[in-house]
């Protein structure tokens, strides 16, 4: 076993473990950890925040489905990335979160920039742990590892005093990680998948409601070729947005709270909803009592808590998609031609429902010769980039628009805060997915307010050259807000009104970067090819219709057919 310090031995584990790429920011609890990353080969990307630091790592992951890795110091350090900690995991993307803290003989006494990460941090972390012996140091980082990946994946923080970066330590030979209190359950019960199978033959308006699980699982060519060969409408949850073509004539675009029409209703009428690594979140559901009420339920998911937990399942299915999936179409050889042949004809009623719910209510907006609309902004977008950009959001109106308006074709080209719903998650997670990807167009939809929220990580797309195109759909307002402030206070718009921001085009400019704006609809089109262009980062500054909303619209409390229509 080979002597070193502890903090050559946290880097010998990252490079074991094969990563290639950390964001960070130092500070005194993690100086050794910097000083020993100087001699590996490792890209260390120095953000401006620690926030942005997760954030970051937390797009790399999700555009990649390798874990990512953050570094930060102690104190507010740490407590500065708990929010990109909360966000990864409440959309279950693998991180591991490392975090200096005061030496060992410190902790408890108040020491400077001294704060219980590991407290404050247990219940957004998938599990956290706080090293306090040498030979704990290596194994601990080891199990990190395999927890965040495996399973439902998550974030795990790992904190680690000071003291023990500089100790002298043997560098233990790698073993398998076992742990008896942790066995993730993979491979689907035949039975369960034979009856799942059976149930989908028998459907007269069947629905697959799609989720994040297929995408992370690496499921989604299984998950075409089910849906295909057995002529399934395909619902998809914001997570879920590419792990099935969106230009696919099965697709029925996303549900929820701000999905299309013909989907919402879709589920609302059909007979069988074969829920698929997805968890049955209220943006979705809407009111419980009246969601899928007449469908029987066939749900695929790694983590058995999530099923049953809002809606009652029939069909449970504990398992990892891709197996699940693979599965059912293994089942499905087996079967005669002629059975999916009937199954598919017995569908066209419901195929003539669903064409009238696309073509009564359809994904639109009214649009205007001179007055630039968002939708058209993200339409056009799609347009020049052939649908291919790796796309990240801000949150709110901007996220909603993207997903509504965007066709997704390819899995984890969406990136995107779902269940945190986290104001500045896009510029950071866009660096960290043009890091991964250098080769492709990384885009973040961004709203005026929610970009303001980490701006200064331009200066960490300048210092890592990365090409970011960033569009804003400046409407001056928190836009979301304002428009719940609309419809349901009165117009009474307390806290909203952004009379006062930057001047985005002469911001870029201050970091190094390309700032272009456009303020009528002729101007939006030769804007975005200019910054295509451009191998530089890109401010596009777009000024949208003030007032323009998100539609269909599920207020709170509603069941999701009582939709609010443009």
């Amino acid at each position: 076993m080979a002597k070193m310090n502890g903090a050559q031995a946290v880097v010998e584990c990252l490079l074991e473990e094969g990563i290639t790429t950390i964001f960070g920011y130092p500070g005194g609890a993690v100086i050794d950890l910097y000083d020993a990353l100087m001699d590996a080969p490792i890209r260390n990307v120095l953000t401006r925040h620690e926030q942005g630091a997760v954030h970051a790592a937390d797009g790399f992951a999700r555009t990649t489905g390798e874990v990512g890795v953050a570094l930060l110091t102690s104190g507010p350090g740490a407590t500065n990335g708990v929010t990109g900690i909360a966000t990864a995991y409440a959309d279950s993307i693998p991180l591991v979160v490392l975090t200096g803290q005061v030496s060992r003989n410190l902790i408890g006494n108040d020491a400077f920039q001294e704060v219980d990460i590991v407290g404050i941090t247990r219940p957004c972390t998938k599990h956290n742990y706080l090293v306090t012996h040498r030979d704990d140091l290596v194994p601990t980082l080891r199990e990190a590892f395999h927890i965040a990946r495996s399973g439902r994946p998550g974030p795990v923080l790992v904190d680690i005093p000071k003291d023990l970066q500089i100790a002298t330590i043997n560098y233990p030979e790698r073993v398998p990680v076992q742990m008896k209190s942790y066995q993730p359950h993979y491979e689907p019960h035949p039975g369960q998948i034979a009856k799942a199978c059976k149930d989908i033959l028998r459907a007269k308006k069947p629905v697959m409601y799609v989720g994040g699980g297929v995408i992370l699982s690496d499921a989604s060519e299984e998950l075409t070729q089910l849906a295909e060969r057995l002529n399934l409408p395909v619902a998809m949850t914001l997570m879920g947005l590419g792990a099935f073509p969106g230009m696919n004539p099965l697709s029925l675009g996303m549900l929820g709270m701000h999905g299309a029409y013909a989907a919402n209703m879709a589920v609302a009428n059909a007979d069988l909803l074969i829920a698929i690594g997805a968890r049955f979140d209220d943006r979705v559901t809407g009111r419980l009592d009246s969601f899928a009420k007449d469908a029987t339920i066939i749900h695929i998911d790694i983590d058995p808590t999530s099923i049953s937990k809002n809606v009652r399942v029939h069909t449970p299915i504990v398992a990892d998609c891709k197996m699940a999936l693979t599965a059912m179409n293994a089942w499905l050889d087996k079967e005669e031609s002629a059975d999916f042949q009937k199954q598919a004809a017995s569908l066209e009623g419901w195929f003539a429902e669903i064409r009238h719910w696309q073509e009564s209510h359809p994904l639109t907006y009214k649009d205007d010769d001179i007055i630039i609309k968002p939708q058209y902004v993200v339409q056009t977008l799609e347009k020049l980039t052939g649908g291919d950009a790796i796309i990240t959001t801000e949150v709110g109106q901007n996220q909603m628009w993207a997903a509504q308006f965007y066709r997704f074709n390819h899995p984890r080209h969406f990136v995107s805060s779902g269940g945190l719903g986290t104001m500045g998650f896009g510029l950071p997670a866009a660096i960290g997915a043009q890091i991964a990807n250098p080769k492709k167009t990384v885009i973040d939809i961004a709203g005026d307010g929610s970009i303001q929220m980490n701006i200064q990580e331009l200066a960490t797309a300048r210092q890592q050259n990365c090409p970011v195109k960033v569009a804003i759909l400046n409407n001056r307002y928190l836009g979301m807000v304002r428009q719940w402030q609309e419809l349901f206070y009165d117009r009474r718009y307390s806290s909203t009104q952004m009379e006062v921001a930057p001047d985005f085009v002469e911001l870029a400019k201050a970091y190094g970067a390309v700032g272009l704006r456009a303020t009528r609809k002729s101007e939006v089109e030769p804007v975005i090819k200019e910054a295509l262009a451009t191998k530089n980062l890109v401010l596009m500054d777009f000024v949208i219709d003030r007032e323009e909303g998100v539609y269909p619209m599920i207020p709170a409390g509603k069941s999701t057919t009582e939709m609010l229509l443009v």
